[in-house]
């Protein structure tokens, strides 16, 4: 593992569920690179890899992978996802046509900040 993000899972009715995101180091795979990825939903974890041409491509497609899958989730969408304060983002980048679903520090420096 290179590196970790605890987000919060806000729940209305008792404490917060803790959601671990893990992202390890690149290794080439066939004939490219794979970031691989774990999200620790609360149904059970997802695990992921992105694929680039490099090392750094690899790395950059897995955090915004990690980006569309928080932006898309059902907890975003209920308010209930948090990271360090509530309605702030997430720190992770999305792809161009989600955009528009930023919110927090993520919309005001373009997502990933």
């Amino acid at each position: 593992m290179i590196a970790s993000r605890v987000l919060q899972i806000v729940n209305d009715s008792g404490p917060s569920t803790p959601l671990e995101v893990r992202i390890y180091q690149p290794v080439v795979e066939d004939r490219s690179w794979a970031c691989h990825y774990d999200i620790d939903w609360p149904n059970g974890p997802r695990k992921s890899a992105a694929h680039g041409v490099d090392s750094v491509q690899a790395i950059n497609l897995a955090m915004t992978k990690i980006g569309a899958e928080l932006y898309a989730s059902d907890y975003h969408a209920r308010g209930q996802l948090v990271f360090e304060k509530p309605g702030n983002g997430y720190g992770f980048p999305v792809p161009r046509p989600m955009r528009d679903a930023l919110v927090g520090d993520d919309a005001k420096f373009g997502g990933g900040a």
